[in-house]
């Protein structure tokens, strides 16, 4: 009898210590702790706390944002900025004369890519249909202080302006330059500036895609190749950085798309706003090449397509280049010295023209080349001017 009360009370301490084992697994006691001859109790940090870890886009965000700027404008503006009908000459009459200009005010963003203290001013980059036509340029740094800023130069082809502030006793940190040649599809993007007056927002995307040219989305007075990005950019975005996950500027966010395809951005490789900028400070403005004549992209499918029609009066080359389908005149293509340069040429491509457009054939005014030739049953070598 003794012994069956011996078992069935060593079972039930078995139970019991099974039991408060569980209990002390579900729910953890605090750690106890000696301070100072005080017990006090000690809570684990949570895993997320020890390992601090911020995404890569925060820590590119904090190397660059102090940086990026918002611009505030405002220009004149000729006519009085009253409804139409109040323009009325009977209503002149009654009214007098109006006010024959108004204000009116814009924004956008900048990035700050040069500090010479020892001059006591700083370079700001920014799209130049920011800035256009403007009669004063306030920028507002990313710590709260406002300079005035004065516009440096501008140039509409590239879309580009360089804005300088007086910087006096405040302290402006320029950003980090990258390189975009460096760049490929699918590379993280991240957009930054003051989109519909929000300041300091960030987006984050990819590149979509690189040399997008220009004048395919319908821009023809403009000689740009863009970097085609998914990260949002809004009004109020132009002229603020498109950076890479290190926090480095790639590119200058310029335009987004409307309408169906929206949510396309578009910047300006920093490669070329690098170059334009230090045209800007130097010289205040660039001239630019011109060929005077209009050309259009010519592929071997192109060209073996229209050769095929038996109405076609000329054939064409079945080669890749460009097709010249207009001189204009009084250009330095219409003159003596163009070496026979004429409606319905093909021009052959080379290693310095692709074949998604003619843009390279700007870039390097001066060349006689021996390689960019006219074909047209025979070759002769021409100057780009």
């Amino acid at each position: 009898m003794a012994q069956l009360l011996l078992r069935r009370w060593a079972s039930a301490l078995a139970t019991a210590a099974t039991f408060a084992l569980a209990l002390a697994l579900a729910f953890p006691q605090p750690l106890l702790a000696r301070t100072d001859g005080l017990t006090t109790a000690e809570t684990p940090e949570p895993v997320a706390a020890q390992a601090h870890d911020h995404s890569f886009v925060a820590m590119a965000v904090r190397r660059v944002a102090p940086a990026v700027v918002r611009i505030d404008t405002e220009r004149r503006v000729q006519g009085s900025g009253l409804y139409p009908m109040l323009l009325d000459p009977l209503l002149r009459e009654t009214l007098g004369d109006l006010p024959s200009t108004h204000h009116q005010h814009g924004q956008g963003s900048g990035v700050v890519i040069a500090t010479k203290p020892e001059e006591n001013h700083a370079l700001v980059l920014t799209n130049a249909h920011v800035v256009d036509g403007v009669d004063s340029v306030e920028v507002t740094l990313a710590d709260g202080h406002s300079l005035t800023g004065t516009v440096s130069g501008s140039d509409s082809i590239t879309d580009l302006a360089l804005v300088t502030l007086r910087s006096g006793d405040i302290t402006i940190q320029a950003a980090q330059l990258g390189d975009s040649a460096s760049l490929e599809v699918g590379d993280w993007a991240i957009a930054l500036g003051n989109p519909y007056g929000l300041d300091s927002t960030v987006t984050l995307g990819i590149i979509s895609n690189l040399h997008r040219s220009i004048a395919s989305l319908g821009f023809a007075d403009k000689r740009l190749e863009l970097i085609q990005t998914d990260a949002a950019i809004n009004p109020g975005n132009s002229g603020g950085p498109l950076v890479n996950a290190a926090g480095e500027v790639i590119g200058i966010n310029t335009l987004v798309r409307s309408g169906p395809g929206a949510g396309l951005g578009f910047a300006i490789p920093i490669n070329l706003a690098r170059q334009v900028a230090m045209l800007l400070e130097n010289q205040g403005e660039i001239t630019h090449p011109y060929l005077g004549i209009r050309m259009v992209q010519l592929t071997q499918r192109r060209a073996r397509q229209h050769n095929a029609d038996p109405n076609t009066l000329v054939k064409l080359p079945e080669r890749d280049g460009a097709l010249v389908q207009k001189v204009v005149e009084a250009s330095p293509r219409s003159g003596p010295d163009c070496a026979g340069v004429t409606w319905w040429w093909g021009l052959v491509t080379r290693p310095f023209m692709n074949r998604r457009n003619c843009w390279p054939l700007w870039k390097h005014p001066g060349w006689v080349s021996p390689y960019g030739s006219i074909f047209r049953g025979g070759s002769r070598n021409f100057i780009w001017r």
